[in-house]
Parts: C-alpha cells; sequence; structure tokens
C-alpha cells in the first residue's frame, strides 16, 4: 500500500506543526481512495465485504440403534451445538431406524426447540440418507459431522468461525479443521494436511466436521449413491475439482471441536484388512476423478516396448541380475539377506551390499566375510561386492549399486528382509513373457521378530500382500490412492536409467522415503507392470524397522513426501494424454 512518497512519511512524524495539518489531510484522502479502490476489487470477486458473519448453516448429524457409544454422550454432542456463539443455524438429526421411529433418546430440551429437525428414514445407505437431510435443509452452509462411531463436541465459537471461513474464501467449496482427539481422557491435538491435487489416498484425514457449500453439493450431484463407502471419498474428489478445499489450522488451543476415539496405533497394513467391496469402490471413485481430471491413463495407452540389441544382449550372459542392498548399521541382518540371493535357484546374478554409515559402519565387517578372503567367501555362490558411503541417502545408494550392476535387471532387497529360494527366477521369466514390462513386483509375506528369543514368526492375521488391486486395465491409476506398490520391486536397469533413476531426497518431504514409489510411477506412465502373485519375499518386522513405532510427525513427513510425488504424476499424466490426443 503506497499512501504517500517516503518524504511525506518522514514529515508525518516531524515535530513541525505547520505542515503536519496538510500532510495529515494528504493521508487522508490517500486512505479513502485506497479503500475505495480496494472495495471495488472486493465486489469483482476478492475477499467479501460487508458481514462476514451471516448465512444459516445446517449441521447433519445420524443415529441408530447401534451406535457405539452412551446415548447420554449423544444429547451433550447436541447440546453443544446449541450453546454456539453464532445462532443462525439448525440441527437437522436422521434417524436411520425407519420412517415410524421416534425421538425419544433425546432430552425434551432438545427435541422441543425450533432449530431441531428430526428426519427418521429407511435407511437404504449413508449417502442416501445424508442427501436427504441436505434437500430438507435451509441452510447456505451445510456441517457435516460423522458422529457414527464417535461423539464430537463443538467448541462455542465453532460455527461463527466455519461460517466466516465460507464468506471469506469465496472459491471454497468445503473447509476443514484441526481438531482435538480425546483417547482415554487424554486430549491430543490432531493437526491436518492442507489440501493439493496429490491428496488422493482414500484414507487421508479430514476431521469429523467438514462444512460445505450447499450450492457447490448441489452443483457436483451431492453424495454419489452408488456408494456405500466411497461417498465421502468421492464427495471429496468432486468438489476439489472446481473448488478450493480450506483447512482452518491451529496453532494452540484454536481446534473448532474435539472427537472422542479409541487408542489405535498406526499400522501400515490396516488397508490389507479392508474388504474386496471397499477396495472396490475406492478404486472406481478415484478412476472417475481421475477421467475428469484428464490424469486417467487407459489400458495400454502410452505402453512401449523394452528393446535390447544383441550386443547388448551378449552382457548379460555371465549375470542376468543384480540384487542391490542398502544399509544402515544392520550387522545382526545383513547376513540373512545376502544368504537368502546366494540361495537362490539360479546362480548367475550377483549381490551389491552399499553400506551408508561410512568405514566405521558395523555392516562392513559382516559383509567382507562373504567376499574373497572372507570366512564365508565361497566361489561357487553368487559374488557379493560392497559399496562404502558416509551419507545416509537411500537414493544415492541404489543409483551407486545400479551404476556398478553386471545385471539386466535390478532387484530390491532391504536389509533386514529376505527373498525367498525362487524369487529372482520368477522375476526373470515375467520379464521374459512380457516385452512391454519396465518392471516386475512381486508379493511377499509379513513376519515378526520377537524380541526376546529372536524367533522369526510369520503373521497369520496379515495375508499375503499382493496388491491385488494393480490389475492390468487400471493398477497404474489406482496406485495413486495406494501409499505401496508392492515387493520385492525389479526393473531393466537400461529402462531405469533412461527414466532418470532413483530420486535422492530431492523431492520435496522425501527423507529416505518414497523413492521407489515415484519411481513406480514413472514406469507405469510409459510401460507395463508385470505382477508375481505368489510370495517371493519376507518382510521382516522388528523394534528398529522404519514401519515401527512410526509417529505423527513421521506419518505426514511420508504423506506429504508421496501426495508430492502423486502431485507430479498426475501433471505428467495429464501432458500424456494431451499429447496423445494430439498424434491421433
Amino acid at each position: 500500500m503506497k499512501f504517500c512518497s517516503w518524504k511525506l512519511i518522514k514529515l508525518l512524524v516531524s515535530k513541525r506543526p505547520s505542515q503536519l495539518k496538510n500532510n495529515l489531510t494528504c493521508l487522508s484522502i490517500t486512505l479513502f481512495n485506497y479503500t475505495r479502490k480496494n472495495l471495488k476489487n472486493i465486489k469483482k470477486g476478492g475477499k467479501m465485504a460487508g458481514n462476514i458473519q451471516t448465512g444459516k448453516i445446517s449441521i447433519i448429524l445420524t443415529y441408530s440403534d447401534k451406535i457405539p457409544y452412551k446415548i447420554e454422550d449423544f444429547n451433550d454432542m447436541i447440546k453443544s451445538i446449541f450453546s454456539q456463539s453464532y445462532k443462525n443455524f439448525e440441527v437437522i438429526l436422521t434417524d436411520k431406524r425407519g420412517e415410524s421411529a421416534k425421538p425419544d433418546y433425546l432430552e425434551d430440551k432438545i427435541k422441543n426447540n425450533k432449530k431441531f429437525v428430526y428426519l427418521p428414514i429407511n435407511f437404504k445407505n449413508r449417502a442416501n440418507a445424508i442427501n436427504q437431510a441436505i434437500d430438507k435443509s435451509k441452510g447456505k452452509f451445510i456441517l457435516l459431522i460423522n458422529n457414527e462411531s464417535a461423539p464430537v463436541f463443538l467448541k462455542k465459537s465453532a460455527l461463527n468461525t466455519f461460517v466466516m471461513a465460507m464468506n471469506l474464501n469465496k472459491k471454497a467449496g468445503m473447509v476443514y479443521s484441526d481438531y482435538e482427539l480425546i483417547t482415554d481422557g487424554s486430549v491430543r491435538e490432531i493437526h491436518l494436511l492442507d489440501y493439493h491435487r496429490g491428496r488422493l489416498m482414500d484414507s487421508v484425514d479430514f476431521g469429523r466436521a467438514i462444512c460445505y457449500s450447499k450450492k457447490v453439493l448441489e452443483s457436483v450431484g451431492k453424495l454419489t449413491e452408488k456408494y456405500n463407502v466411497a461417498d465421502l471419498y468421492d464427495l471429496r474428489l468432486k468438489v476439489s475439482e472446481k473448488y478450493d478445499l480450506v483447512l482452518i489450522s491451529n496453532r494452540y488451543n484454536g481446534s473448532l471441536y474435539s472427537a472422542v476415539a479409541q487408542a489405535v496405533g498406526h499400522n501400515v497394513f490396516d488397508y490389507l484388512l479392508a474388504s474386496k467391496q471397499t477396495q472396490l469402490e475406492m478404486e472406481d471413485a478415484v478412476t472417475e476423478h481421475l477421467k475428469r481430471t484428464g490424469a486417467y491413463l487407459a489400458p495400454g495407452a502410452n505402453h512401449h516396448k523394452v528393446v535390447y540389441t544383441e550386443k547388448e544382449e551378449q552382457q548379460f550372459k555371465d549375470c542376468i541380475a543384480t540384487v542391490v542392498i542398502p544399509v544402515n548399521n544392520r550387522p545382526e541382518f545383513i547376513s540373512t539377506a545376502i544368504e537368502s540371493v546366494q540361495n537362490q535357484t539360479i546362480k548367475n546374478i550377483e549381490v551389491i551390499v552399499v553400506v551408508n554409515g561410512g568405514p566405521q559402519d558395523p555392516t562392513n565387517k559382516v559383509v567382507k566375510q562373504y567376499m574373497k578372503g572372507g570366512v564365508k567367501y565361497d566361489p561357487s555362490k553368487p559374488p557379493v561386492s560392497l559399496i562404502t558411503l558416509d551419507v545416509n541417502n537411500i537414493g544415492l545408494c541404489l543409483n551407486m549399486g545400479i551404476n556398478e550392476a553386471r545385471g539386466k535387471y535390478y532387484v530390491q532387497l532391504d536389509s533386514d528382509d529376505r527373498l525367498k529360494p525362487n524369487a529372482v527366477e520368477k522375476i526373470v521369466k515375467t520379464f521374459d513373457s512380457d516385452p512391454t514390462a519396465a518392471m516386475v513386483i512381486g508379493s511377499y509375506e509379513v513376519w515378526q521378530k520377537d524380541e526376546v528369543t529372536e524367533e522369526i514368526k510369520r503373521k497369520e492375521d496379515i495375508p499375503v500382500v499382493t496388491h491385488d488391486e494393480w490389475t492390468f486395465g487400471n493398477g497404474r491409476n489406482n496406485l495413486l490412492r495406494i501409499n505401496g506398490a508392492g515387493a520385492p520391486r525389479s526393473a531393466h536397469i537400461k529402462i531405469m536409467k533412461e527414466l532418470g533413476w532413483f530420486g535422492m531426497n530431492d523431492s520435496p518431504f522425501s527423507r529416505n522415503y518414497g523413492e521407489d514409489y515415484d519411481f513406480v510411477h514413472r514406469a507405469a506412465e510409459q510401460y507395463n507392470i508385470g505382477r508375481v502373485w505368489e510370495p517371493i519375499y519376507d518382510v521382516i518386522r522388528h523394534k528398529g524397522g522404519t514401519d515401527h513405532s512410526i509417529d505423527q510427525q513421521t506419518i505426514d513427513r511420508n504423506n506429504n513426501a508421496k501426495d508430492y510425488m502423486r502431485l507430479e504424476a498426475i501433471l505428467r499424466r495429464q501432458k500424456i494424454n494431451k499429447q496423445l490426443s494430439k498424434n491421433k
């Protein structure tokens, strides 16, 4: 803002009374002109002028006889709404027990409140119930509270905040906020992630109370009633295509509501336990979203063949595959990993171990035992090579190993995991069967190391991880909502170099995480991904593993890393589709 010249500002603070009156007059005129000009800008589409605390808001709740918490808490939840500072609202309660149901579980002061609307329905599914409530609503805004599994208690100024945010952000279709989570009496602040187009996982947390513009909901067709579980995920995707998703953040004591929850630890395998129907619905929702936004890749689209000359093929006669193992201070695991490679059913392979803990890393000493002159050296087994780095960077390790590789194919092996004896054989056969496959991804079992006995046992509660959501026709699209691609991962080394190798923590938020996930996306955009559906790999879980006892800060950083990779993938896909359209 430029009120007057710098000279004038200096005069305003001077002590010369003779000049002060004229200077103040100049400043007043400038302020008046500035305000008038910017009010015009506001009317043209900037921030809203006038009253920003206006517009009725309809709060939608649900009830069934299966809610897993006390009816007293249910009543207290509604009373937290009636105690709001903002008074222009209505509460719509959908009752799933049928049209003849009565609200006899509610206190009289709730049932008799003029702001309360009771809506008993013949329940079909959640989407239908919410749509009925939206149709019944009279509000400009809709606050959808997910109280199915736990009560949600609004802070007194919550509606003030939601309404003001919707009025101030003219392009907002949805407003969500940080919240407090009450677990066994303790309160923890939950800080959510800002939205961008790469946040395509169906598990992203948007909280338990989300505010929408009613016009926006109607413009996107409200909730899609063919979905039983993907309805809210689909709604979020549809709204994000045309409108902004606005997060109200909390520094401290700034959460808009609190929600009750049971203590549940983070489990990277949670998605495996979802039903097949749930997975198919989520896949359908993200696929339709990608089609609408120009990021969908049709089956076979932009696929190329992997071609070698005869001279190139001759180079791999003695070594068909190179297994690269990056490792940092894991001398207790590395022997099992190396021996799982040396015990493969095919022998024309090699192992390259890249130790990134520097010369002092005790893993070096163990690896050297398998090399020429070492006590465990066996010339009849696949050779072991060692690269020692003093920079802990997974992408650097992998690229260094690939750069020294003699094999045609790269095979991934984490230092605390192991390959099953026929793993490389099955990988090579899959490559041989499909000339369009730049990668082959296997399936794996999850094993657990007992920290006391050190015994390793199969975790029977986790099924074989096949990633069967990765179909030939739609796997590369579905991958955009899934955080993992499967293991072990293998690829033509030639194609890896052509596609730009692995990232080396040079992608935003990446901290030795997601470099392989990013490469799978880049490969899938131009080639097919072959699959081995039976388990050929063992993931060993243990106290020192990267997925053990992950705190929320690490979870958020990891999600930020992969979501940014998804965003980059979307932009590449849109560019690919534009080029394919031009070539038709």
